[in-house]
């Protein structure tokens, strides 16, 4: 594939900080911690995670048995390649139930899942897959417009990081120290404005 990625600019950055209301700095310290580096692979395809069990879920297990590395009814750490091996397992799925195959990754910098593509702005997952191809900036929209929908802007805005992150990473946040590498992200950026 190859295509030329369309990285993030500031002018995205103090769009998203806009939408929400608060400081440029907290919405870079949720894409330094949150979107491990760009949304895009090297080969200019977006970042995904294919998760079997929720492919399994949305087709009611009819995979199950016949395609058991890409449809598990329960979660299996095992079943990720990681990388572009994902893409394989995707195109994979997408071949038995396109629609379904979409809802079941998770997509660009902000690993939004298609399922959530209401939360992240769309009205259809194929709308939300194009726009986690186009670009980065397109994928922060998502990444904050899934933030918004779930209430999470009021933790940016008040700088409580603990309370973001309990909800964006679940209750074993503290094992990962979210909270604390978002405060740390925060205050480089904030200094270096």
């Amino acid at each position: 594939m190859n295509r030329p990625i369309r990285s993030l600019t500031a002018q995205d950055f103090q769009n998203v900080a806009r939408s929400i209301g608060c400081e440029v700095a907290a919405v870079r310290a949720v894409v330094d911690v949150e979107a491990a580096g760009s949304g895009f692979q090297r080969d200019g395809r977006p970042k995904i995670l294919f998760e079997a069990h929720w492919f399994s879920e949305f087709t009611n297990g009819r995979f199950d048995n016949s395609h058991g590395d890409i449809s598990s009814a329960v979660w299996n750490r095992a079943l990720y390649i990681g990388g572009a091996g994902e893409w394989d397992r995707i195109y994979r799925a997408v071949n038995l139930d396109r629609e379904a195959a979409l809802k079941s990754a998770s997509w660009g910098l902000g690993q939004i899942m298609g399922f959530n593509h209401g939360a992240a702005g769309y009205r259809d997952v194929e709308t939300f897959v194009r726009d986690m191809h186009d670009s980065e900036g397109k994928q922060l929209n998502a990444m904050f417009n899934f933030i918004k929908s779930n209430g999470l802007d009021r933790f940016l805005i008040n700088r409580d990081w603990a309370g973001f992150a309990r909800r964006y990473n679940g209750e074993s946040f503290r094992v990962n120290r979210y909270d604390e590498k978002l405060a740390e992200a925060y205050n480089y950026w904030r200094n270096a404005a």
